[in-house]
């Protein structure tokens, strides 16, 4: 009778301890994702950062310069190098927990600037000095007579507030001498990545469309859909060479 029921015991904590039928989960993931769809939608698991040197190599940078005309004033100032040591400045581009946010990230980013420089062929805004880009109104930053804050650098930075502030962040005089933006290649992508992670990083989960808003908002609600389309087919060109999805919410 004893033996019976250590007997019985036995197969109750087998039964406990050994696992029930696993059921296979389809969450929608890309084949070879590792994911998770406890009650909700596919979340990727988090890795480790992703190193944006690996991810923006020689092959991408080039992929988009070379497309730019010989004649080019961007053909020989950027480089892959100039952004890579601008970016030691801005350790938060790109490195996103989860690995799809951070290329997704990376890629918008170039979508745009591949659309603000025409593949990295001009430096500064074409007929910039045609444009009035003074808000006298910013006691701040006051425009400086004979200067001129038009478009300059991979996301062309404009309005005499952004150079005084990127001035101020970055170290150079904004005000003063906003030429720099277009003659020094360094502070250049510093001005791209600092208005970058000023304006843009904050509001890019809520799709491409948002940022399109924060860089050119005139350009949204129908006052230019070439312009927004452009930059979308350039965002999700990127999305597919990295391996990323597009996601929703693309114009705005």
């Amino acid at each position: 009778m004893v033996a019976k029921l250590v007997a019985i015991l036995i197969v109750g904590v087998l039964a406990v301890a050994l696992p029930g039928p696993v059921l296979a989960q389809n969450c929608g993931c890309d084949a070879g994702r590792c994911c998770s769809c406890q009650a909700g939608p596919c979340f990727t698991t988090p890795g480790s950062n992703v190193s944006v040197p690996d991810v923006v190599t020689e092959g991408f940078f080039d992929g988009i310069i070379d497309q730019a005309d010989a004649s080019c004033a961007g053909k020989n100032f950027y480089t892959r190098a100039a952004f890579l040591d601008a970016l030691k400045s801005y350790p938060r581009f790109g490195t996103a927990a989860y690995v799809d946010d951070a290329l997704y990230e990376i890629a918008a980013f170039f979508a745009h600037v591949t659309h603000e420089t025409g593949h990295f062929c001009y430096t500064q805004e074409i007929d910039g000095a045609s444009k009035e880009y003074c808000d006298e109104t910013d006691a701040r930053y006051p425009c400086v007579s004979g200067k001129d804050y038009y478009g300059r650098g991979p996301i062309q930075l404009s309005w005499n507030y952004n150079y005084g502030e990127a001035g101020e962040s970055i170290g150079f005089d904004g005000l003063n001498n906003p030429e720099i933006v277009a003659t020094d290649a360094g502070i250049s992508f510093k001005s791209a990545l600092w208005f970058w992670m000023s304006y843009v990083h904050s509001v890019i989960g809520q799709g491409f469309g948002a940022t399109i808003r924060v860089i050119k908002s005139d350009d949204c609600n129908g006052g230019n859909p070439a312009a927004v389309n452009a930059r979308v087919e350039y965002f999700t060109e990127y999305c597919n060479e990295l391996g990323v999805l597009p996601g929703d919410n693309l114009t705005c």
